[in-house]
């Protein structure tokens, strides 16, 4: 008899351990450190040609064949005079969105996601953050109105090394990603806006907001919202 129990107590440690790994695998970092490095030689060999359509079309691939429709992995962010905050405490969609302090911003871009949080944060919850310490980012995470969760991240900080191998050393900077409710990867986008030194901050702002606007869509779960817009206004 005890024999019996014995082989059923292996046959159950071997199942939970088969569906670990399954769902280890379903993970959106499991995916993105098995796929980057094969990306990332056959991307660069494409623009050192000038391939930049190859390029393009790789870049397509990696996020339609290997990650969007993944397990978005419980990071966790450091926020400024606040607990860290953990992705899997948000209830509702999230768009995250990763810049370093030298490469924000666009003028305009800050103005146009504050609007679009104060309008549309009952729906989604925006999550911006920097791959920089906390010293480096309090000027300008000021800037974002409340209902924008301001983070940062720096591989030196405690706990932060995965998190930038996985999200900044990767895909780069900038980089939006779309999460579900239920922490399902449903997108992601990659830069910004070139608007070069002559834009004026009225143009800077409306295509910001289109931009947003246009990636916070896919996130709301009640569109009607989003079937007649209404006009844009600082």
């Amino acid at each position: 008899m005890l024999h019996f129990y014995l082989k059923i107590m292996v046959v159950f440690l071997l199942s939970c351990a088969a569906v670990a790994q399954d769902d280890a695998h379903a993970l959106f970092s499991y995916n993105i450190h098995k796929n980057i490095k094969t990306y990332i030689k056959e991307a660069n060999a494409a623009y050192e040609r000038g391939d930049d359509k190859l390029g393009k079309k790789l870049f397509d691939s990696l996020i339609h064949n290997s990650l969007i429709g993944t397990k978005f992995d419980n990071f966790s962010f450091h926020r400024i005079n606040k607990r860290r905050l953990f992705l899997n405490k948000i209830k509702k969609p999230v768009y995250l969105l990763t810049y370093s302090s030298w490469c924000l911003t666009s003028n305009g871009e800050i103005s146009a996601l504050n609007k679009l949080a104060k309008k549309y944060g009952k729906n989604i919850q925006i999550v911006v953050v920097f791959w920089n310490r906390k010293e480096e980012i309090k000027k300008i995470a000021s800037q974002f109105n409340d209902p924008i969760e301001v983070c940062y991240a720096h591989e030196t900080y405690n706990k932060d090394d995965y998190l930038v191998s996985t999200l900044k050393h990767t895909l780069g900077i900038p980089t939006t990603f779309l999460i579900d409710e239920g922490m399902n990867l449903i997108d992601i986008r990659r830069g910004g806006i070139n608007l070069g030194d002559k834009m004026s901050y009225d143009q800077s702002f409306s295509l910001n907001y289109e931009r947003f606007y246009e990636g916070i869509s896919p996130l709301i779960t009640n569109e009607d919202g989003f079937k007649n817009k209404e006009g844009i206004s600082k």
